[in-house]
């Protein structure tokens, strides 16, 4: 089955447990930039660590993807692009990078979930895999996304 057959599918399947989800597809994505990080984040989510993300305003604005709002639903994707989760945006921060809080950085369950480590892990990221010609800065806008899994 391909990927497009199978999130919509998935989607279908979701709306016939939970008839309250909109028709329309939500957005559809996977965390990180590589198939191991989509995995190894996807399945902090599913453990139920991870409740919150942060991205780049700056690649919103370079892709063309839709900031995140509050009650959006979203399909996450695993590393080889099959759909796994569906999450709802719960809360939206946008922070200059120097004032993404403790609480926040713990929120997303990686490293050992502190301000420290997660400056440095995601100003390494955005260095690395931005999708905008500035990259990183310190004082650049993050979209702070809080989510609740929907589905499993």
């Amino acid at each position: 089955m391909n990927a497009d057959v199978a999130i919509a599918s998935f989607w279908d399947e979701r709306r016939i447990e939970d008839p309250t989800l909109p028709e329309a597809l939500p957005e559809v994505w996977a965390f990180g930039a590589t198939p191991e990080h989509a995995d190894e984040l996807l399945g902090l989510v599913l453990a139920g660590t991870k409740t919150g993300t942060a991205s780049s305003l700056w690649d919103f604005e370079a892709s063309g993807d839709p900031v995140p709002a509050v009650g959006d639903f979203s399909i996450i994707l695993d590393g080889a692009g099959m759909p796994r989760a569906v999450l709802e945006t719960t809360r939206i921060d946008t922070v200059p990078f120097c004032d993404v809080t403790a609480e926040h950085a713990h929120s997303e369950g990686e490293g050992d979930r502190t301000l420290a480590d997660w400056r440095e892990t995601h100003e390494r990221y955005w260095r690395r895999y931005s999708e905008n010609d500035r990259g990183f800065a310190p004082d650049m806008p993050v979209v702070c996304e809080r989510f609740r899994l929907r589905y499993p």
